[in-house]
């Protein structure tokens, strides 16, 4: 009898040993199972989340910006006061003071690289600078093309002749008239509308000389790149003959795509808060005397 039970127990705690064993056996293979399985699946979330943000960069101009910390922003630096060098040829100006404060808004630097006037909005086209600062208005033309930030400045355009020019006292003159400015500029454009004849030219001082010279018998510009012009020549035989009834609108163009929205979302509220705050009225006071931000 005793023996009996005795295998009765022995054969009770062997099965319990070993069920026992099963047990911890199968707990420790499903736990294992279950950690690769969350590893697995916390790799994939990973992946596809490093995937949708480079997506998401691939397709946000902002986003790319930011990454970067900096911001390519094209200008000629050769039209005082808008973008021009100083006495110690550091690049300063109306535009670029506006856009670095632009830049400091959004959380990054300005990055300014020079160009002639021509290969400037191409270079936005083609994604080499991301926008562009340089006293640029908008047209029917323009705006087809490129997107446009809110206007951080308005300006009027003035004819301008030499100062014993009777011929030229409006628009309407220029009709049969010849006249220089850069290719593809506003002015050029309006001097054509008008009937004229236009001459390329690479920059103001050059548009002037040849004016001065004989020339040509009139040019279109900003009537405040004029004043100040006079400012630096004061004996400079010129006149403004005439000026435009309404001011164009000075913004930043851009590339035109739905990858732009963000941008251009970002630097309209930029502008808004430099102009709430008075910084545009200040910038442009340094650089025009008057302050041309509002209409």
């Amino acid at each position: 009898m005793k023996k009996k039970l005795f295998s009765i127990v022995m054969a009770a705690t062997l099965l319990g040993a070993f069920g026992l064993s099963g047990c911890g056996s199968s707990s420790g293979s499903s736990t294992a199972s279950s950690s690769e399985e969350s590893s697995a699946v916390s790799t994939a979330e990973s992946e596809s989340s490093t995937e949708t943000n480079a997506e998401t960069n691939e397709n946000d101009l902002l986003a790319q910006i930011k990454e970067k910390g900096e911001i390519t922003i094209a200008t000629e630096g050769t039209w005082a006061p808008w973008t021009y060098h100083d006495e110690n040829d550091e690049l300063v100006g109306f535009d670029i003071e506006v856009a670095k404060a632009i830049a400091d808004k959004i959380g990054v630097s300005a990055n300014f690289v020079e160009g002639e006037w021509d290969g400037l909005l191409a270079g936005i086209e083609s994604g080499r600078y991301d926008i562009m600062a340089n006293g640029v208005e908008v047209t029917e033309e323009r705006a087809a093309k490129y997107d446009f930030s809110d206007p951080y400045a308005y300006a009027r355009v003035a004819i301008i002749v030499s100062g014993d020019n009777t011929d030229i006292n409006s628009f309407e003159d220029l009709s049969g008239k010849s006249t220089a400015n850069t290719i593809s500029s506003t002015y050029a454009a309006i001097a054509e509308s008008y009937g004229a004849s236009v001459t390329g030219v690479d920059d103001l001082n050059q548009t002037l000389e040849l004016l001065l010279a004989g020339r040509i018998d009139a040019t279109l510009n900003d009537e405040v790149t004029f004043y100040d012009y006079m400012k630096a020549h004061p004996d400079a035989n010129l006149k403004v003959a005439a000026l435009s009834d309404d001011p164009t609108l000075v913004c930043i163009p851009m590339r035109k795509g739905d990858e732009t929205a963000s941008l251009r979302e970002a630097i309209n509220g930029a502008i808004e808060e430099l102009r709430d705050a008075g910084t545009l009225s200040e910038i442009s006071e340094k650089y025009f005397g008057v302050d041309i931000t509002n209409n």
